[in-house]
C-alpha cells in the first residue's frame, strides 16, 4: 500500500501534451509537486511530453517503477497491467473510466485486470477515480486543479467530483489533509485496505469517508472496528433513500444495501455516521479538539432566550437531553447571577452579561456532575463583549471529560472572538442549533466506542448437544426438498438453543387433537401444522381460547376446511395443540433475515399482529454478546416499557439479553436458515416464552460454499480443545472472549515482574496491566485478524469463570501475509509444556489463515521462548532493525 502514497518513481501511462486532457493534468500535478521521486511519461506517439523524455511502454522504462498511473482507454488497461506485472510494478492508480459502470463488457475488463494484478501482488486504486494525493509528502497523482494543504485529516471518497469540490472549499477555509483519495469502483483496494493503512499513518488523526457502496463488508467492518478504537472514523453515506440508492448504483455499478442495516453495521464498528458534508468536517474538528462526552446531557449557557430554545429543540429532537442542574450548582449560580436569571437549564445569564459573568457561569456549570458537555451561546447585544468574553473563556477549553462548544452569533462584530476561541481549541458555530446537533453526534460516537470497550457477561452455551439437534432438524427438512420448517419443528429448533417455547403437541386427527387438549388442560389453541404454508393467520390457521372438546373438534375441521376451499388441501398436515397462554406481558419479535451486503441481520422490537404497523425495531449484526444485545434492545421504544411502567413489574432484562445471545448463536451456527422469526415472544416479570416461530431455509440446491457470509467473523469453536499437561492436569484451550476480562485481570495481576519483563521486553506497572481499556482490548478479538488462545483451568462448578493459566496470541501484520505471535504463561504453570502447545496451535491457525510467515521478536535472554520456537521449526535470526538484545523467530508456512 505504501507505493500508492509514497512512491519513489511513477510512470504516467497516457501522458499527453493536449491542453485540458487528463493525461496532461496528471503529469503536470506530479512534476510540479515536491514528492521527490522520478516521473516517467509513457506515450508511444511522442518523444517527449511537457519537455520530459517519453517512453513507448512500461516495459521500455529504464527502471521498474513503484507506481503506474493509467489514464488510457479502458480496453487498453488489461495489457498495460500485464506489462506492469511482468516488470515488477507494485501499484497502479487506474483513473480511466469505462469499466463496470458501463455494463457486462466493462465487468469482464475489470475481472481480467484483477486476475492479472492479484497473480502479481500488484495493488490497484480505481478504476474510474480522480487519483491520490498525499499532501504531507508533496505527492499529487490526480487530475484535480491544485494540491490540498497538508493536515491531519484523511479524506476518502467514492465520488471524484465531490473530492474536487471539497478541495476547492478546503483551500478557501485553510483545511489540511494527510491523504486525499478517490477510490472509484474499488476493484482491488477498498475501504478496509485504506483504513488499515491510515491506522499506522502518524500524520492521520481522523478518517473521513464519503461512501456510495460498502464493497467488501467484512473487510470494512474488520478494519473499522480495529481502528476506531484509536482514530475517529466518520462517514457520510449517500443512497439513504431508494431513489438515491438507485442513482448511486448507476454511478458506481454497485447496488446499495439496506440503509437501516448499514447504520447498524456502523454502530457495531464504532464508526460515526453523519448526515451532511458540513457535519463530516465539523466532527473531524470537534473530535480532534475536545474530549468525548460520557453521556447525552448538555448544559446551555446563553445571554438570550431565543437561540437557546432553538438549540434545545435541535438537542432533544436528536436524542440528546438538557442536563438538570444540581441543587449545589443552582445555589452557586444564585450567588453571583442577577435575580432574573432562568434558574434552570438553559442557563440564561441575561443580555447584560460581561466576560466575567460568562466565565464564572461556565466554571460553575462545568463542575456539575449532572452535565456531560457545555454549549456557550453569545449574541452581540449592546452590552456584550464578544472579544473580551472569548478571551476570558479560552482558559476553559480543556475541561476534564467534558466538551465545550461555542456559538458566537453574528458577523464581523464577533469574528475576532471566534478566532480566539478556535485558536484555543473551542470549536465555534454560527448557529446554536448546529452546535447542538454536533453534540448529539459526539455522544453517539462515545456510545459506539463505549460498546467496543464494555465488558459483557457470559451467556451460557447450548447444552445437551443443542447444535447437533438443530442441525439434524435442518438437514432432514432440506433432504426432503423443503424450505420451510413446521411450527412444531421450529419450536424444537429454538429449544435446542435454550429458548423457552410453549408446550406444543402434534395432532393429525380430531380425536388426537381432543386427546392432546385434554392432557394439556383447557383452554387450548389449535394452529395449522403445514410443511408448505408460511403464514398461518393468512389462511385462518389459528383458533384461540378453545374451552372444551367440541370447540376443539370444530376448530380442527374449520382449519382443514378453509384450506380445502382455497385449493390447499394437500397443505394440511394436521394441527398443533398448545395451552392458551395468558397474554399478560409484552409481545416482542426476535428475528433474522438476509441482507445482500452483510449477510444475516438480527431484529428486535415490538411484536404481535401489528408488528409492521408499529415499526418499533432495532437491527444488529450477529454474533451478539450480552452488551451488544442490551444496546440493541435499548434502541427500541418498547425497551422503556420492559423496565416497568404504570405499576407493572419489570421484565428480567438480563434473561432477555441472554436469549438474544443464544438466538444469534443459532443464526451463526445454522447457516442454512434463511429467515427466522419468533413472533410473538411473550415476556413478563414471571416468564419469557416463544409462542410462535417461523423458519425458512435456503433451497436444497444451495451449497454451503454459496451461502451468504457473516459480516463479522463468529467465535471459532473449532479451536476449543482439551489439553493434558505433563503433570496430568487437563485444561481447556479455547479462543478468548470479551467476557474473559475479569479472568484476564486476575491472570495479569498474578504475573511476576520477571515474566512481564520477558513478555514485553520491559517493565509495566500493575495498574497499566489491569487497566480496563487495555484488558478490554486484549479480550476483544476480531477473529479474522487476531486470535488469542487461553489455557483455562475450569471452575469447580463447571459454570465458566475458570482460571486462565496462559495466553497465546497470533496477530496479522497489516498489509502483509505475515503474523506475529506472543505467549505468556503464568509463573506456576511454566515448564509444563503450555508454551509449546499454545505455539503449536497458533501455527495451525496460521496455516488455516493461509499465512506466508509467522514471526516474533524475542529477548536474547529469553532462552525458554527461543527453545520453544526452535522446537516447532522456527529459525532464530538477528536483524539490523532489532535492538541489540533481541532476536527474531521466523517460520515460513507458505513460500
Amino acid at each position: 500500500m505504501e507505493v500508492l502514497f509514497s512512491p519513489r518513481s511513477v510512470a504516467v501511462v497516457g501522458a499527453s501534451e493536449r491542453a485540458g486532457s487528463v493525461g496532461r493534468t496528471v503529469l503536470w500535478n506530479l512534476i510540479s509537486s515536491p514528492f521527490g521521486g522520478t516521473v516517467y511519461p509513457v506515450n508511444p506517439q511522442r518523444p517527449n511530453v511537457l519537455g520530459i523524455k517519453a517512453w513507448p511502454s512500461v516495459r521500455a522504462l529504464p527502471e521498474a517503477v513503484d507506481l503506474a498511473v493509467i489514464v488510457t482507454p479502458a480496453k487498453s488497461v488489461p495489457a498495460i497491467i500485464r506489462e506492469c506485472a511482468e516488470v515488477g510494478v507494485k501499484g497502479a492508480i487506474i483513473i480511466s473510466a469505462g469499466f463496470k459502470e458501463t455494463g457486462p463488457e466493462g465487468v469482464k475488463l475489470e475481472q481480467e485486470v484483477l486476475r492479472i494484478a492479484q497473480a502479481a501482488n500488484l495493488r490497484i486504486i480505481g478504476p474510474n477515480c480522480l487519483g491520490v494525493m498525499r499532501p504531507t509528502g508533496g505527492f499529487n497523482a490526480t487530475f484535480a486543479k491544485g494540491m490540498a494543504r497538508p493536515g491531519n485529516v484523511a479524506f476518502i471518497s467514492q465520488s471524484g467530483a465531490l473530492l474536487t469540490s471539497i478541495l476547492d472549499w478546503s483551500l478557501r477555509e485553510a483545511v489540511g489533509f494527510s491523504a486525499f483519495v478517490s477510490v472509484g469502483s474499488m476493484l482491488d483496494v477498498g475501504w478496509g485496505d485504506l483504513i488499515d493503512f491510515l491506522a499506522d499513518d502518524p500524520m492521520t488523526r481522523s478518517i473521513l469517508l464519503y461512501m456510495e457502496s460498502i464493497g467488501d463488508a467484512r473487510a470494512f467492518l474488520s478494519a473499522a472496528r480495529e481502528v476506531a478504537l484509536t482514530k475517529p472514523i466518520i462517514v457520510i453515506k449517500a443512497g439513504r433513500t431508494a431513489q438515491a440508492a438507485q442513482a448511486a448504483a448507476s454511478h458506481t455499478g454497485t447496488l446499495a444495501g439496506s440503509d437501516e442495516v448499514l447504520s447498524a453495521a456502523f454502530r457495531r464498528a464504532g464508526v460515526l455516521r453523519v448526515d451532511s458534508i458540513e457535519d463530516l468536517f465539523h466532527m473531524a474538528e470537534v473530535l480532534a479538539r475536545q474530549p468525548r462526552p460520557s453521556g447525552r446531557r448538555l448544559t446551555l449557557l446563553t445571554n438570550a432566550g431565543g437561540p437557546a430554545v432553538l438549540a434545545t429543540d435541535a438537542l432533544v429532537s436528536g436524542g440528546g437531553e438538557l442536563a438538570v442542574l444540581s441543587d449545589a450548582t443552582r445555589k452557586q449560580l444564585d450567588g453571583f447571577l442577577p435575580p432574573p436569571w432562568s434558574h434552570a437549564n438553559p442557563v440564561d445569564i441575561l443580555g447584560d452579561a460581561d466576560a466575567e459573568r460568562y466565565a464564572k457561569a461556565l466554571e460553575t456549570t462545568g463542575a456539575d456532575p449532572n452535565s456531560d458537555g457545555l454549549l456557550v451561546i453569545l449574541t452581540p447585544q449592546d452590552m456584550t463583549e464578544p472579544t473580551q468574553t472569548a478571551d476570558r473563556l479560552k482558559g476553559y477549553a480543556k475541561l476534564p471529560g467534558k466538551p465545550v462548544l461555542a456559538s458566537w452569533m453574528g458577523g464581523s462584530e464577533v469574528a475576532a472572538g471566534e478566532r480566539i476561541l478556535n485558536d484555543a481549541g473551542i470549536p465555534t458555530f454560527g448557529y446554536p442549533d448546529t452546535a447542538a446537533r454536533v453534540f448529539n453526534y459526539m455522544w453517539r460516537y462515545s456510545d459506539n466506542i463505549a460498546g467496543l470497550y464494555e465488558t459483557p457477561t457470559l451467556a451460557e452455551e447450548p447444552t445437551g448437544g443443542g447444535r447437533d439437534v438443530a442441525r439434524a432438524l435442518v438437514d432432514e427438512a432440506r433432504a426432503a426438498g423443503r424450505t420451510l420448517l413446521s411450527e412444531y419443528e421450529s419450536k424444537r429448533l429454538l429449544a435446542a438453543y435454550g429458548i423457552p417455547t410453549v408446550e406444543t403437541w402434534l395432532a393429525t386427527s380430531e380425536d388426537q387433537a381432543v386427546e392432546k387438549a385434554r392432557a394439556l388442560g383447557f383452554p387450548v389453541v389449535l394452529k395449522l401444522h403445514s410443511l408448505t404454508v408460511t403464514h398461518k393467520t393468512d389462511v385462518g390457521g389459528v383458533r384461540l381460547d378453545l374451552r372444551d372438546e367440541s370447540r376443539v373438534r370444530e376448530a380442527f375441521r374449520a382449519i382443514r376446511d378453509v384450506l380445502t376451499e382455497r385449493g390447499l388441501a394437500d397443505a394440511f398436515d394436521g394441527v398443533t395443540v398448545q395451552p392458551m397462554a395468558k397474554l399478560d406481558g409484552y409481545e416482542l419479535i426476535v428475528g433474522s433475515s438476509l441482507d445482500a451486503q452483510f449477510g444475516p441481520v438480527l431484529l428486535f422490537g415490538a411484536g404481535g399482529t401489528l408488528v409492521e404497523v408499529m415499526q418499533d425495531r432495532a437491527l444488529g449484526l450477529p454474533p451478539l454478546n450480552t452488551t451488544l444485545a442490551r444496546r440493541m434492545m435499548e434502541r427500541t421504544r418498547i425497551h422503556h416499557a420492559l423496565k416497568g411502567v404504570r405499576g407493572r413489574a419489570p421484565v428480567d432484562l438480563g434473561a432477555l439479553e441472554r436469549l438474544m445471545v443464544r438466538f444469534s448463536q443459532l443464526v451463526v451456527e445454522q447457516p442454512f436458515i434463511r429467515e427466522l422469526d419468533i413472533n410473538p415472544l411473550l415476556v413478563s416479570a414471571e416468564r419469557i416464552i416463544a409462542l410462535d416461530a417461523r423458519v425458512v431455509l435456503h433451497p436444497p440446491d444451495v451449497s454451503a460454499a454459496a451461502l451468504p457470509k457473516l459480516a463479522i467473523e463468529p467465535y471459532p469453536h473449532q479451536y476449543a480443545q482439551v489439553l493434558t499437561l505433563k503433570n496430568g492436569e487437563q485444561l481447556l484451550v479455547r479462543p478468548i472472549r470479551p467476557e474473559d476480562e475479569p479472568a484476564m485481570g486476575r491472570f495479569h495481576q498474578a504475573l511476576s515482574e520477571q515474566t512481564v519483563f520477558m513478555r514485553y521486553a520491559g517493565l509495566m506497572k500493575l495498574s497499566q496491566r489491569v487497566a480496563h481499556e487495555r484488558l478490554a482490548r486484549i479480550c476483544f478479538n476480531d477473529y479474522a485478524r487476531e486470535m488469542a488462545l487461553v489455557a483455562e483451568r475450569p471452575s469447580p462448578d463447571g459454570k465458566g469463570g475458570g482460571e486462565i493459566l496462559a495466553v497465546g496470541r497470533l496477530t496479522r501484520l497489516r498489509g502483509t501475509k505475515d503474523a506475529e505471535f506472543a505467549i505468556t504463561v503464568s509463573d506456576p504453570a511454566q515448564r509444563l509444556g503450555l508454551g509449546t502447545e499454545l505455539l503449536r496451535r497458533l501455527v495451525e491457525v496460521g496455516r488455516d489463515w493461509g499465512l506466508r510467515r509467522i514471526v516474533a521478536d524475542i529477548l536474547a535472554r529469553n532462552r525458554g521462548m527461543q527453545a520453544v520456537s526452535k522446537k516447532l521449526g522456527f529459525t532464530l535470526v538477528e536483524h539490523e532493525e532489532l535492538a541489540p538484545d533481541m532476536v527474531k523467530a521466523v517460520k515460513v508456512l507458505n513460500g
